[in-house]
């Protein structure tokens, strides 16, 4: 039987780019806001928590892309979607949304993303969010699989966890200790050069 072809699905923050509510954190002087997938295992538990923080601090969606327009790829990044577009299939799988993702997705050559969308007022306050598909990364995962693909997973955070379980192969990529604690099925990367070694670990069988 001939193999499937491989398809690589990855998160966004935290794993090609830097965590965006850290960075608004460190800009704005609002510690709070330091908060990330990586603490808070509930999506929408974290996101309330965001949004009474940006509506307490009258923060809009502008002040919030100014300071997404000032941020880089992670160090690596571009060099490793580099690597991979030359050689196998891949999709961005995020809990972020269109507003906030746009330069990233210019700086890293507009790869193909499935993620979410803000709800903005007209005076530009963010006053919600609308979540694509519940559990999305998971039934995307599971979709590919489905069309006949052979899926590696990588993600840092709980929210990426369901993605790695359905996929082929999960890795997880410098993630915190509580997370790396709890997951101890998944391998650990910690440079982009691991998982290049792992993905082509995993082709060759």
């Amino acid at each position: 039987m001939a193999k499937r072809p491989v398809l690589v699905a990855m998160d966004l923050e935290g794993v090609l780019v830097p965590e965006v509510w850290i960075s608004v954190a460190e800009k704005t002087g609002i510690p709070e806001l330091r908060l990330t997938t990586r603490d808070i295992s509930d999506y929408d538990q974290l996101m309330k928590h965001r949004l009474s923080i940006l509506h307490e601090h009258r923060l809009s969606l502008r002040d919030i892309q100014d300071v997404i327009d000032t941020m880089e790829p992670l160090p690596g990044a571009l060099e490793y979607m580099d690597w991979l577009r030359e050689r196998y299939q891949n999709v961005i799988l995020s809990d972020t949304f269109y507003e906030f993702a746009s330069p990233f997705m210019r700086k890293l050559g507009w790869p193909t993303l499935f993620c979410n969308s803000l709800q903005v007022a007209g005076d530009g306050q963010v006053v919600g969010y609308r979540m694509r598909l519940q559990d999305g990364k998971r039934h995307a995962t599971l979709g590919f699989k489905q069309l006949n693909f052979d899926v590696v997973a990588m993600g840092d955070s709980y929210n990426d966890t369901a993605m790695l379980a359905e996929a082929d192969l999960g890795i997880l990529f410098r993630p915190s200790d509580n997370v790396r604690r709890e997951f101890p099925q998944f391998p650990v990367a910690m440079e982009y050069r691991t998982v290049i070694d792992l993905i082509q670990e995993f082709a060759a069988r």
